[in-house]
């Protein structure tokens, strides 16, 4: 879960429904500030417990390149809610989802998952192929190559244990890190966000970080432009394996020390930075800025 330390929005991002041919999902969406056209779409799925504001603090640095962003939701997660059948929770649902949602906004976009959003986007990727009419980019953002850490998956047991008996409500006592750190509203804001969330998604994304297979070969085979990023000290995928991940796929791979498992909250700047300079070089729109410039 993503400790988020400030809830500021920009002010020329909007929060909307984009409806879709899959329902309609709940999206911060914050236009490219001073290119006509932008330099691209950027498409950003939040990991497990997490929501679109996760990207807030990336959204003015992405924006100031040239890029419009599209920060969601997904099926299940705060404001797209739910409640839906566990079936509306497979692996290949989520991913149809995300080719809903690019649909929706126009693709082709450079999409980036952030640790269970970035499983939704290897099978989004995986199940179309990487579709240049959808992708032009796939960012993986502190994902490994397959299930979590022991560390990870003997928590995530203990929660669907957990959620058995206990109303969320009550377990959110034992979920919440903030020690009162966080600003009011933001405390506020996790707990809400929490018990929003629809307890069939929260079922099973913790089923699939626990039993997510290695599909980095299959994602190798895939001609799209990757990325991987890699924050530490993270507990979630040991930053090793990531490295590795990367360079299996021939991906570019971006360091964030101090990024933990979140360097978009802890190094948004230069997350965002780093991300920008992989962006810019498969953005066709990029390139002819560049030459006319």
């Amino acid at each position: 879960m993503s400790q988020l330390l400030s809830l500021t929005m920009p002010s020329t991002a909007r929060s909307r429904r984009l409806v879709t041919s899959r329902g309609a999902f709940a999206v911060i969406d914050m236009p490219a500030a001073g290119l006509t056209p932008a330099m691209g779409t950027v498409v950003m799925v939040p990991g497990f417990m997490g929501s679109k504001e996760d990207f807030l603090p990336m959204l003015p640095t992405l924006s100031r390149a040239g890029y419009r962003v599209v920060a969601l939701d997904a099926r299940g997660q705060y404001e797209t809610g739910g409640p839906h059948p566990p079936t509306a929770y497979t692996r290949e649902e989520l991913a149809l989802d995300l080719v809903a949602v690019v649909d929706a906004v126009g693709g082709p976009v450079h999409l980036l998952g952030h640790s269970y959003g970035a499983l939704h986007a290897r099978v989004a990727v995986l199940r179309t192929q990487g579709d240049p009419a959808l992708w032009r980019s796939v960012t993986l953002m502190n994902f490994g190559p397959a299930q979590v850490s022991e560390f990870q998956r003997e928590r995530l047991s203990l929660l669907l244990s957990a959620l058995e008996t206990m109303p969320l409500e009550e377990i959110w006592s034992f979920l919440d890190s903030s020690n009162g750190a966080a600003p009011d509203d933001v405390q506020t804001f996790m707990r809400t966000r929490w018990l929003s969330t629809d307890l069939e998604h929260i079922k099973a994304a913790a089923e699939h970080l626990i039993t997510e297979p290695n599909l980095t070969e299959e994602l190798s085979a895939i001609h799209l432009p990757k990325a991987v990023v890699s924050g530490s000290p993270d507990l979630t995928w040991d930053p090793a394996g990531v490295g590795a991940m990367a360079k299996a796929l021939t991906a570019q791979f971006i360091s964030m020390p101090g990024g933990g498992h979140s360097p978009n909250i802890h190094r948004p700047a230069e997350t965002a930075a780093a991300l920008i300079s992989f962006l810019n070089l498969h953005s066709p729109v990029a390139g002819e800025q560049l030459i006319t410039r």
